[in-house]
């Protein structure tokens, strides 16, 4: 085994791991659409704009994981919060009528 293939292979390995960057930084990140992002980068990283928008996309905060259920728990809390609202000012109010009464 010669130098230069010696020197080929280190190159190589560092072309490949330049190649999959944006994937590497994706599970080093722990997005949730690993897979999907490594086969973009995979299939359109040959081309310089595939490799940089994959870069873009795998330094991007992770998104909800189920976005509806985010919503609608949030609407939950808010419903929640109102209704409370709600009992204490009813309450309030009848605590106040019962003391003009008197």
């Amino acid at each position: 085994m010669g130098t230069s293939t010696v020197v080929q292979a280190v190159a190589a390995v560092i072309a490949l791991g330049l190649y999959f960057l944006p994937a590497v930084l994706a599970d080093r990140r722990k997005r949730h659409d690993l897979l999907t992002l490594a086969l973009f980068n995979a299939c359109l990283g040959w081309t310089g704009f595939g490799w940089l928008a994959a870069l873009y996309w795998a330094l991007q905060p992770n998104p909800p994981k189920d976005v509806a259920t985010e919503v609608e728990q949030t609407r939950r809390v808010v419903r929640m919060r109102n209704f409370s609202v709600m009992l204490v000012q009813r309450v309030q109010n009848r605590a106040t009528r019962n003391k003009n009464d008197r």
